[in-house]
């Protein structure tokens, strides 16, 4: 073969090996090890509030003074509520010392949807 048709070639396959690597890694058909690490933590976290919510939901249900609390959450603000279920204690999920973080915020939005 001639050089005037290898020189183009061997080019053309470079710059469509590049391309090809830039198109696969931006749409997301490959990812790299760290950020495939980082979505499944992101999906283990968002599956435990999932999970957790509706007993945090459920220890509100049996509070007895439910009535005056539902009235209070509904009173604060959006960006207290999360904070308001965890001093109260629904978002703390039985055997533990601690609110599971995440959990006060999901619980608040659905304790709020409940009807009744």
């Amino acid at each position: 073969m001639k050089t005037e048709v290898i020189k183009p070639l061997v080019g053309g396959i470079a710059i469509g090996a590049v391309a090809l690597l830039i198109v696969i890694f931006w749409t997301g058909w490959v990812v790299t090890s760290s950020k495939a690490e980082h979505q499944g933590e992101q999906r283990a976290a968002k599956a435990v509030v999932e999970a957790l919510a509706p007993i945090c939901v459920v220890q509100f249900a049996q509070d007895p003074n439910k009535a005056e609390r539902l009235k209070a959450l509904k009173e604060k603000s959006a960006y207290q509520r999360d904070t308001y279920v965890e001093e109260v204690g629904w978002a703390t999920m039985p055997a533990a010392e601690s609110p599971v973080r995440g959990v006060a915020d999901e619980c608040a939005e659905r304790i709020l949807k409940l009807k009744g």
